[in-house]
């Protein structure tokens, strides 16, 4: 396959050939005229390396939960995801210590460890194994951004990553829209026992079909009820991505058919908030691509993403009742007393108690999974739904204060590489990850994102960021 113009910029800039004076308005011409037919990278099976089956484990992993007899396996199964992130940090310290490319986030997040690890030796922090593993928690979620750049081989890597991506999440979100469909067949045979020991959180987990009865709320390839709505949000945005890009029909038809089961699979879980991220993800796009001017693009973008929305509403509708309409016409009646109804009042709370309580911190593992299965020392357990009360009970103002600044210095780096990469299709991959890493952000103040798996995709898909583009500035940028 002969290279595009795309690969023969980057051969220049990467061997360090600085363009001739006399030809550089030309070539700014000449890319503005490309962006509108510059795609991604063909997103080829092989080799495989860490990265991608890292990407594939983060699925993979925690599907082991939907097979029968492993609800007592289930703490164990959980860590592994994370712990795989805390293996590959040590294996690229082994290997050398050092990447091609260095994110701008990773100053504030060593700052941020050095507050957990001084948290340590809070008085009301739970014990020793418990203090450990909550800052083993936060360090294996942002661990991707100090060891995947090292592993990055270039853009085709980040897009083939991508493509993963999108499969794992759009059959996870598949399999969520036939556990509606046809649940007996579909559904994991055991919950977590979170939600098979206490019926009243069960009955909040299910609501009514359109033949009266009772629906829970899809997990997809996990065992909590509701789980598949963050893999429908990352699968509707990239399957919508990556359908409009050249390529067989075939892969742009599944493609668009993983995007369409994502979208439906957000309505039938009933998160709210999901279909909120997923609207930010799709507008992000949309609005990174009209800054770079690939207007064709962003009409053709916005145009299919209003359909699919529209029609996996239907679909979702027709398969889940009224309950899927009455759910999420909410979100249109009074968005503002809706989110401080179910979420506000605990973001009121966080800065109008826990704040004032706990300048300085309550001690680690106060709350969330490391409090249940470390325990504590007889401290009261603590809650937090959403991420700045866990900032505040986990590390007070300091960590209140850095968290936010590593996710600050994150997005000036990305209006950086946005403004100043040559390539469009740089730009494109680029434009990608924003779109979904914005959507995590958005969750910030509705959940607890940097402390699960999705804070853990955030900073994998900074890192593959960094170590494909980190190094693809011009010399005067």
């Amino acid at each position: 396959m002969l290279p595009n113009r795309s690969d023969l910029l980057y051969e220049r800039s990467a061997t360090g050939a600085a363009p001739r004076a006399s030809g550089a308005s030309q070539d700014a011409g000449l890319e503005d005229a490309a962006a509108e037919t510059t795609s991604f990278d063909d997103a080829e099976l092989g080799p495989w390396g860490m990265l991608e089956w890292f990407a594939v484990g983060q699925t993979l992993l925690p599907a082991l939960l939907f097979i029968p007899g492993n609800q007592p396996f289930r703490a164990a199964i959980r860590a592994s995801a994370f712990l795989c992130s805390l293996l590959a940090l040590t294996a690229w310290y082994l290997r050398s210590g050092t990447a091609s490319a260095r994110h701008p986030a990773r100053r504030w997040l060593t700052l941020v460890f050095v507050v957990l690890a001084a948290m340590i030796f809070h008085p009301e922090t739970g014990n020793l194994v418990a203090g450990v593993g909550q800052i083993a928690l936060y360090v294996a979620v942002f661990a991707p951004v100090v060891w995947v750049p090292a592993f990055v081989t270039g853009r085709r890597q980040l897009t083939r990553v991508l493509a993963i991506l999108l499969v794992c999440n759009g059959l996870n979100s598949t399999v969520g829209v036939l556990q509606v469909y046809a649940p007996k067949r579909w559904m994991p045979s055991e919950f977590s026992s979170t939600f098979t020991l206490n019926r009243d959180i069960l009955r909040i987990s299910t609501y009514q079909g359109p033949d009266g009865r009772p629906i829970v709320r899809p997990p997809g390839l996990y065992d909590t009820p509701g789980a598949v709505c963050g893999a429908g949000a990352v699968a509707a945005l990239l399957g919508l991505i990556f359908s409009l890009e050249p390529g067989p029909w075939w892969r742009r038809a599944m493609a668009l058919a993983l995007s369409a089961a994502g979208i439906a699979a957000v309505y039938l879980s009933h998160v709210r908030a999901s279909a909120v991220v997923g609207l930010a993800m799709m507008v992000t796009y949309v609005a990174l691509l009209v800054r770079q001017r690939q207007t064709l693009r962003a009409m053709n973008f916005g145009a299919l993403a209003v359909a699919l929305v529209l029609a996996g509403f239907v679909a979702a509708s027709t398969l889940g009742g009224p309950s899927v309409r009455d759910r999420f016409v909410t979100l249109f009646s009074d968005p503002r007393d809706l989110y401080y109804s179910s979420r506000g009042v605990q973001l009121e709370n966080a800065f109008s108690d826990l704040l004032t309580t706990y300048p300085f911190g309550a001690g680690l593992a106060r709350w969330g999974v490391m409090n249940n299965y470390a325990g504590g020392s007889g401290s009261t357990r603590l809650w937090a739904e959403i991420q700045p009360a866990a900032w505040i009970l986990d590390g007070g103002l300091f960590l209140l204060a850095l968290y936010p600044v590593a996710l600050a210095s994150t997005l000036r780096w990305h209006v950086r590489l946005l403004e100043r990469l040559r390539d469009p299709a740089d730009r494109l991959c680029t434009g990608a990850i924003v779109a979904v890493n914005v959507g995590t952000l958005v969750l910030v103040t509705t959940f607890v994102p940097f402390t699960t798996q999705l804070g853990l995709q955030f900073w994998f898909l900074e890192g593959l960021l960094c170590g494909a583009m980190g190094g693809r500035l011009p010399p005067d940028a």
